[in-house]
């Protein structure tokens, strides 16, 4: 397993890496998978901003195409004095790859906040809604 510490440093390392020339808005993740290993990912923007991709899709798609599937925690990170939680598509995502996992919410600052993916995306939809 990861130390939360660790973790901390990744997303925040990847979020210097981030690609965002138009909002400024710099975001990183790590994700731990339940092997203890760590993906990283940072937001990409596009101009359209449409095509724009998270930090935390960036991390878990990365991870996927590895061959990953099981996955205990992430962390995401940005520099704003409040602690930024994912977005609703990165929400959605989360939730169907990684289920009810630990979502850490940081800043440089070393303002920290945990959170369960249920309780950031109460009644979730999912293949067990499809039936």
């Amino acid at each position: 397993m990861a130390t939360l510490d660790a973790l901390i440093a990744a997303a925040l390392e990847a979020r210097r890496r981030a690609h965002a020339p138009f909002s400024r808005f710099l975001v990183g993740a790590a994700l731990e998978d339940t092997e203890g290993r760590i993906h990283t990912g940072c937001n990409i923007e596009n101009a359209t901003y449409g095509l724009t991709v998270c930090a935390e899709r960036v991390a878990l798609f990365k991870a996927v195409s590895d061959g990953i599937a099981g996955f205990r925690r992430v962390v995401v990170a940005t520099d704003t004095p409040w602690l930024t939680p994912p977005c609703g598509a990165c929400r959605q995502v989360l939730w169907e790859f990684c289920g009810d996992i630990e979502v850490i919410l940081v800043n440089p600052a070393g303002k920290q906040e945990t959170h369960r993916m249920k309780d950031l995306f109460p009644r979730a939809f999912d293949a067990s809604t499809l039936g």
